[in-house]
C-alpha cells in the first residue's frame, strides 16, 4: 500500500463451522515463532475457544484474540466463531479488521454457506482473502471449486497460485505473480523448486487469468495485455494489492493448518498485499488527527478481572493513565488468547482492552473529551430469531438474574430480554438454540444463578361473534351496610383489531354517573380472562340500565356486578380461540426456495409470494403469513435445508380464528393449567 510503517495490522480469521479457522489461528503463531507448539481443539489447548462454553462444545462461541509479531511487525488476529448463531461475534470484529481471511473447506458443494459472510463483506468494503483449508486430505477439484466459489462472490475471484499435484495429492504450488515454484516441507516453509514441465501450460494459462482480471481495473494494464507486451511482477504485485485492498478482487489461497502448508504464504500476503489501519481508518471515517480515537467492539466480563472492553486505537497514542471524559479506566491489556497482559501504552492500530470502563457500548467511539462523533454508524445488531422462557430456580435470584442478562447482552448485543405483557413471561431471545444454551451456561457458571427454561407461550386470545344483552344484581346484606348493584349489558363483537369499547346509555339516573366508570372497570378486569380462558378482545360493551340504593351501592359492588355480567354473558356470545399470525419475510437462496415454500405450508402458513432479493444475486425473499405457534424453532428448519444461509424477520400482523382440533387442544391445555395453578 506504499505506506512507510504500516503500524499494528489486524486480520480476521471468519469462515463457516468447522472449517478450520482455530486450528489456522494455531498455525499462523507457530509459524511467527509465538507458539512453541500447535494446540489442538481435542486436546482443548489452543489459544483460541479457551472458554469453558466453546471447549465443551468443541467451538468457537466468541472472539479469540492474539496478538504478536510477525517479522518486524505488530498483528493482531481475531479468530471469529463460524456458527451463525454467533454471528454478531464475526461482525463486531471485521468492523475494525484490515482484512478478512475466509476460511473454508475444499467442498464445492459448501461454498453457499459462505454468501451472507461474503456479502458482508463487500458491504463494508473490506479487504478479503479466501483460504481453502484441509487440502492435506486429497487435492480438489480446482475447476469445480472456483466456480462453486465465484457464485458465491460477488466479486470477481483470482487465483494466484497453481496447484502442483502427485496423483491426487497436493505437493507444492507456483506463485504466479513471481513465477516461482514451491514444494510443501512437512511442518515448516515451502522450499523453491524448479517449475515443473507438466505445469508451465496450467502456469501460463491461470497467469494470463490473473492478469486480464487484473487489467479490468487498470487502462495501462490493459493496453499492455492488447501489445502482448509482460509486465513486470512488481508492476502486477502493485496492481494486485491496489485491487486487493480496495476489494475489488478475492485472491484464492490453498493450504493447510494441520501440516503447516501455505501458512508462510498467507503471512506473506497480509504482510505485503493487505492494508493498513491508515487505509481503514479512512474508510471507517477517521482521521488522524494525532489525538487519541479509540473504537470499543466488545465488552468481555472476566472472572476475578472484571469487565474489559475490547478496543481499537483509530488515531494517536493512548497511555495507562488515559482518561475518557474525565474518568480514568484500569489499566490497559494486550490479548492473548486467555491471558491478558498488561502494557503501558498503545499505538495506532494497536487492539487494546481497557479495564474497568464504565458507561459505554458496543461501537463507541472514545476520546479524552468524551465519546466522538467521528467514523461511520455502528451497524444495528442483528435482530433475535429464537426464544425461550425463563425463570430463576430461586425466586430470590430474580433482581441477580436480570442484572446478570444485561451483562450478556453487553458482551453480545444479539441477545434481548424482555418480560411479555401478554403471557407474563420473561424471555430471553437470541440466534438459536445453541447460542441460548451458551447464555444459560454463563448465566451458571459466571453468575451463580440457575435458570429454568421452556418454550415461550403463545400469546391466545379470544373474541366472541354473537351479540347478547345480559341482566345480573349483585345484592349482599351482612350487617351494617350491604351491598347492592344491578345492571343490564349489551354485549357485542366489534371488527378485528378494533380492541374494546366500552359506552353506556343509561337514562333517567338508573345508574349514577359516578357509578358508571365502576362498570367500566369490572368489565375490563373481567376480560384479562374469558370463558376460553384467554384475553378477551374486539368486543364492545354498552350499560343500558340498571338499578341502585341510595345506602348500600358503591363502587365496589358496580364492579362485581359488572364481572357477574360478563361471567354469564360471555357464554352465550359463541366465543372463538384467535391466534397471532405474523407477517414473515424468509431469504434464501433460491435453489431452496421450493423447500422452504413446503416448510412454510407445512407450518400452517400461508404463501404471499416471493420476489428477487434486491441485490442479492441468486436469492429470493419469499413472503408468508406464519402463525406464532409454528415459529418457535423456525429458525432451526430453515437452517438445516438451506445450509445455514436462510434467515427471516417478522412483525406482527393480525388475529385469525382458530378452530378444530388444534383449538381444542390449545383451550384444554389452559384448563389443566389453570386447574393446577
Amino acid at each position: 500500500m506504499g505506506e512507510a510503517k504500516p503500524g499494528p495490522r489486524v486480520a480476521a480469521l471468519v469462515g463457516p463451522y468447522l472449517s478450520g479457522k482455530t486450528s489456522l489461528l494455531e498455525a499462523l503463531l507457530f509459524a511467527a515463532g509465538a507458539l512453541p507448539r500447535k494446540g489442538t481443539a481435542k486436546e482443548r489447548n489452543t489459544v483460541g475457544d479457551a472458554s469453558a462454553e466453546a471447549r465443551d462444545r468443541q467451538m468457537s462461541v466468541e472472539l479469540s484474540l492474539a496478538s504478536c509479531r510477525y517479522l518486524d511487525e505488530d498483528r493482531t488476529l481475531i479468530d471469529c466463531p463460524g456458527s451463525i448463531e454467533f454471528a454478531q461475534e464475526a461482525h463486531n470484529a471485521l468492523l475494525v479488521a484490515d482484512a478478512a481471511v475466509v476460511v473454508c473447506e475444499p467442498a464445492p458443494e459448501k461454498a453457499q454457506a459462505l454468501v451472507p459472510l461474503l456479502r458482508f463483506l463487500d458491504e463494508h468494503e473490506i479487504p478479503h482473502v479466501i483460504f481453502v483449508s484441509k487440502t492435506d486430505a486429497h487435492a480438489p477439484d480446482l475447476p469445480a471449486l472456483m466456480e462453486a466459489l465465484q457464485g458465491a462472490s460477488e466479486r470477481p475471484l483470482v487465483v494466484g497460485q497453481v496447484p502442483l499435484r502427485d496423483g491426487d495429492k497436493l505437493t507444492g504450488f507456483v506463485d504466479l505473480i513471481s513465477e516461482r515454484a514451491y514444494r510443501y516441507k512437512p511442518g515448516g516453509p515451502s522450499a523453491l523448486m524448479q517449475l515443473p514441465d507438466a505445469a508451465k501450460d496450467d502456469e501460463k494459462s491461470a497467469r494470463q487469468t490473473l492478469l486480464e482480471k487484473l487489467a479490468d481495473f487498470d487502462d495501462a494494464l490493459l493496453e499492455q495485455l492488447l501489445l502482448d507486451a509482460v509486465p513486470e511482477p512488481r508492476a502486477i504485485f502493485q496492481h494486485y494489492a491496489r485491487e486487493l485492498a480496495e476489494d475489488r478482487i478475492v485472491p484464492v489461497m490453498l493450504g493447510s493448518a494441520e501440516q503447516q502448508r501455505g501458512i508462510v504464504r498467507l503471512w506473506k500476503t497480509l504482510r505485503h498485499d493487505l492494508p493498513g489501519v491508515a487505509h481503514t481508518a479512512a474508510l471507517r471515517g477517521f482521521a488522524d488527527s494525532g489525538d487519541a480515537v479509540l473504537q470499543v467492539f466488545k465488552m468481555m466480563y472476566i472472572p476475578h478481572t472484571g469487565k474489559l472492553s475490547l478496543a481499537r486505537v483509530w488515531s494517536g497514542e493512548v497511555a495507562d493513565n488515559f482518561a475518557i471524559d474525565g474518568a480514568r479506566f484500569g489499566g490497559l491489556m494486550r490479548l492473548f488468547g486467555a491471558k491478558h497482559d498488561k502494557v503501558t501504552r498503545a499505538r495506532r492500530g494497536d487492539i487494546v482492552a481497557l479495564g474497568r470502563l464504565e458507561g459505554v457500548k458496543t461501537g463507541d467511539v472514545l476520546t479524552k473529551s468524551g465519546r466522538g462523533e467521528a467514523g461511520e454508524p455502528w451497524p444495528a445488531p442483528l435482530p433475535p430469531v429464537y426464544a425461550a422462557a425463563i425463570q430463576p430456580d430461586k425466586r430470590e435470584d430474580e433482581v441477580k438474574m436480570t442484572a446478570s442478562l444485561a451483562r450478556l447482552i453487553e458482551e453480545d448485543p444479539s441477545y434481548r430480554f424482555k418480560h411479555s405483557p401478554d403471557t407474563g413471561e420473561l424471555q430471553l431471545w437470541g440466534q438459536g438454540e445453541i447460542h441460548l444454551m451458551v447464555a444459560l451456561q454463563r448465566l451458571h457458571s459466571r453468575y451463580n444463578v440457575s435458570v429454568k427454561r421452556s418454550k415461550p407461550q403463545v400469546a391466545y386470545k379470544e373474541t366472541i361473534t354473537k351479540s347478547v344483552q345480559q341482566h345480573a344484581r349483585h345484592k349482599k346484606q351482612s350487617g351494617g351496610h350491604g351491598q347492592f348493584a344491578d345492571v343490564h349489558l349489551s354485549i357485542k363483537p366489534l371488527a378485528r383489531g378494533l380492541g374494546f369499547v366500552f359506552t353506556e346509555s343509561v337514562v333517567g339516573g338508573a345508574v349514577p354517573r359516578n357509578l358508571i366508570p365502576s362498570v367500566e372497570t369490572g368489565v375490563r378486569e373481567y376480560l384479562a380472562r374469558g370463558p376460553l380462558g384467554f384475553p378477551v378482545v374486539d368486543i364492545a360493551v354498552d350499560l343500558f340500565d340498571g338499578q341502585y340504593h341510595a345506602v348500600d351501592s358503591s363502587d365496589m359492588a358496580f364492579r362485581t356486578a359488572a364481572q357477574l355480567g360478563m361471567r354469564e354473558g360471555m357464554p352465550k356470545c359463541a366465543p372463538v380461540l384467535l391466534e397471532p399470525v405474523y407477517k414473515v419475510s424468509i431469504d434464501t437462496p433460491n435453489d431452496y426456495t421450493g423447500k422452504l415454500t413446503n416448510l412454510v405450508i407445512g407450518r400452517r402458513g400461508q404463501i404471499l409470494g416471493f420476489e428477487a432479493k434486491d441485490g442479492w444475486r441468486g436469492w429470493d425473499t419469499l413472503q408468508a403469513y406464519l402463525p406464532e405457534a409454528e415459529m418457535h424453532d423456525l429458525i432451526v428448519e430453515l437452517r438445516s435445508l438451506s445450509q445455514g444461509t436462510a434467515s427471516f424477520r417478522f412483525a406482527f400482523d393480525h388475529l385469525a380464528e382458530l378452530s378444530g382440533r388444534i383449538a381444542d387442544q390449545v383451550i384444554t391445555h389452559r384448563a389443566q393449567n389453570a386447574h393446577a395453578a
